[in-house]
């Protein structure tokens, strides 16, 4: 991709999701993620009727009288998307890649977070992680994002989500918003492996995992004879896709994986929703935020 060429997909994002952040999310983003946390103000002396949970006890001690914490909603919100990068996110067989669907749902939410006065950045992740970009303000934060998602990339092909949460949880110590971005496409093991640092992210954050997907991911379509790649190990196969035992195989193996990863997310209380790259991600993303 050219200078030009990337120049012109930025500003097209651009123009889209400025639209969609001020004209749908806007509101929904506001009330349901903003002022989350409860940050400490001061102390003050106690009062009947307060919750004695409040009481700060160095200072009762100290003054020979009880005073309480006193907290006070914080206003402004971090964002961070966690975004996978891995090879398989290039594939996509209708109208675009999953590539291009993490770039606009990504710069959406970019642009509803510095619509609301509020800092984003970005954490890119394969089986490593890739890049690591702070939160800021500021309309030219956003952009520099947005080139990052459609130009980046990875020294690395595989996928580790425990490892991308892990980082996320020991970078970021205050309590902040956080999207996953990925396909999710990973092997049952580690699916599990997954578990222990979505608990322990979801514990400190509000965070929400968005799965991007292609219609083929889900099912295989009957063509014959199909030499398929798989785009983060590089191994290659021969698949023959007009036996229908394969294909309800195939079919199987993404309900499988796909009823595994749904069980996680809402063991470890993880909104989450699922957006295919044919589908308009609008109403995926509004029923996010709903919930």
């Amino acid at each position: 991709m050219t200078s030009e060429e990337l120049l012109q997909r930025v500003r097209k994002i651009e123009i889209q999701a400025r639209g969609l952040s001020r004209n749908i999310f806007a509101g929904e983003y506001h009330s349901q993620f903003k002022g989350r946390g409860m940050a400490f103000s001061e102390v003050r002396e106690y009062q009947p009727g307060d919750d004695v949970r409040s009481i700060d006890w160095n200072v009762t001690a100290r003054l020979n009288k009880p005073y309480i914490k006193v907290f006070e909603e914080e206003r402004e919100l971090t964002v961070m998307l966690l975004v996978d990068v891995s090879g398989s996110r290039n594939f996509g067989t209708l109208t675009q890649t999953k590539r291009d669907m993490i770039a606009q749902v990504a710069a959406t939410l970019a642009f509803s977070t510095i619509e609301n006065n509020d800092k984003v950045g970005v954490i890119f992740f394969s089986d490593r992680i890739e890049k690591y970009i702070p939160a800021k303000k500021g309309k030219s934060h956003v952009l520099h994002i947005i080139r990052e998602l459609l130009s980046f990339e990875p020294e690395s092909h595989g996928t580790d989500i425990g490892q991308a949460l892990q980082y996320f949880t020991n970078a970021q110590k205050r309590r902040c918003t956080a999207f996953l971005v990925s396909d999710f496409i990973v092997p049952a093991a580690a699916v599990t492996a997954m578990e222990k640092p979505l608990l322990i992210a979801s514990g400190r954050h509000d965070v929400s995992a968005i799965r991007i997907y292609d219609r083929h991911d889900a099912l295989l379509p009957d063509v014959g004879l199909l030499k398929v790649n798989d785009a983060e190990t590089g191994e290659r196969l021969w698949i023959d896709t007009s036996l229908s035992s394969v294909r309800s195989g195939y079919a199987s193996a993404w309900a499988s994986r796909s009823a595994q990863l749904d069980e996680l997310l809402t063991k470890t209380g993880t909104r989450h929703t699922d957006i295919r790259t044919d589908e308009d991600f609008v109403q995926a993303l509004q029923r996010l935020f709903k919930r």
